[in-house]
């Protein structure tokens, strides 16, 4: 869902208001209203791209569509090569896989060396199917693990993109993750202005909401 950096500023500034203590409202008269105003602008950005980051797969809806293009390899394995934009793997699933995969593994991984073994019961198949993210000369991309052969084509694909505020002054967020979304901007700003304690108790509220 589409929300306006504008609204998402003022229930952050609510969020903060409505946690300080007398102590920190008459600490913040230092801070004028309107460079208040653009920290919180400011960190917005930030929050979405924490937030969604670490957000469960349940929580996460819209996305963008990938992989129009399989780099087939040997033993069924390929790879396609990612948007540029790339934050976070939604789904991927080929035409001959059982079940979809979630959650990508990378080159650091120690079950990304058994992809390449020459025992097939250790590489990724059809009935449990593996995808890494890897840098490639070409770019970061999806390899996956493994098909049947190289007839299988891509039935689901979808990436969650980098956030960016857009020409509107709107900002993609998941409508389930919008409240964890103001608790973590509001945990930046009050570290930015020198709020510890109650930064951390905001960074701790959004999530909670994460579940």
């Amino acid at each position: 869902m589409v929300y306006k950096i504008l609204h998402i500023a003022r229930d952050v500034r609510i969020a903060i208001d409505e946690n300080k203590t007398s102590e920190q409202l008459i600490a913040d008269e230092d801070i004028d209203t309107l460079s208040l105003n653009d920290i919180v602008r400011s960190k917005i950005v930030e929050a979405v791209r924490r937030v969604v980051t670490e957000a469960p797969t349940h929580l996460l809806d819209g996305g963008q569509p990938f992989g129009d293009a399989i780099f087939w390899r040997s033993k069924g394995s390929g790879w396609t090569l990612l948007p540029e934009d790339f934050m976070r793997l939604l789904i991927f699933k080929m035409s001959d896989w059982e079940r979809p995969v979630y959650e990508p593994i990378t080159a650091a991984d120690p079950q990304y060396q058994l992809q390449f073994s020459r025992y097939k019961g250790l590489r990724g198949n059809p009935q449990k199917p593996v995808v890494a993210i890897v840098s490639r000369a070409e770019g970061r991309a999806l390899e996956l693990f493994s098909c049947k052969d190289a007839t299988a084509t891509v039935e689901q694909a979808v990436y969650i993109p980098l956030p960016r505020v857009d020409c509107d002054g709107g900002i993609e967020i998941p409508e389930r993750c919008y409240m964890s979304v103001v608790y973590q901007a509001a945990s930046l700003v009050l570290a930015t202005i020198g709020q510890g304690d109650l930064s951390s108790m905001m960074s701790d509220l959004s999530k909670q909401l994460l579940v």
